[in-house]
């Protein structure tokens, strides 16, 4: 077997998912800048405020590695809040463990949440943005165990939680 022959083929499919993967995120960015969010910032205004892991999936809708995030096995009262723009999103009572290594939710707050169909990776998925700012979230699919049947799969570098006496306090 010709190794070097082998060796090419590999390093040519690698460099074809790394330009796919750059023109998925660059479409990614021109389709983001075509909806209108109260929250306008540059990408390098974002650059100077998120770190690069949080840059990297918020605004390039990376996604974190299952099983990592602070939030996946977080039960806490609260409110899940963006990550980048502080909206609140998710109340902890929808919030169930779906064993799929990311934190997951039957139901967002209402008009928190965009939706946008999402052609990547060869798959069909609707993803997830947050209404305020339009920073990616994660997926929603229509398997979730509740009366609703969603999971909104959120990956938890997206998010941000306020505790529920640090909410209480707010309402008084």
């Amino acid at each position: 077997m010709n190794y070097s022959k082998i060796f090419i083929v590999f390093i040519l499919i690698a460099n074809l998912c790394s330009c796919q993967n750059h023109n998925e995120n660059q479409l990614k960015q021109t389709e983001m800048k075509q909806h209108t969010y109260n929250i306008q910032k540059t990408e390098e205004e974002w650059r100077q405020i998120l770190s690069p892991e949080e840059f990297r999936v918020l605004r390039l809708a990376g996604t974190e590695r299952p099983h990592t995030g602070k939030f996946n096995m977080h039960f806490e009262d609260g409110i899940y809040t963006c990550n980048a723009c502080d909206e609140p999103l998710f109340e902890s009572d929808t919030k169930f463990d779906a064993h799929c290594g990311w934190p997951s939710f039957d139901q967002a707050l209402p008009g928190k949440i965009v939706e946008k169909l999402d052609h990547s990776h060869g798959m069909t998925r609707m993803e997830i943005l947050c209404a305020n700012c339009g920073s990616h979230l994660g997926h929603v699919f229509n398997d979730g165990p509740t009366a609703s049947g969603l999971r909104y799969c959120v990956n938890s570098v997206s998010l941000d939680f306020l505790e529920k006496e640090s909410t209480d306090k707010n309402e008084e």
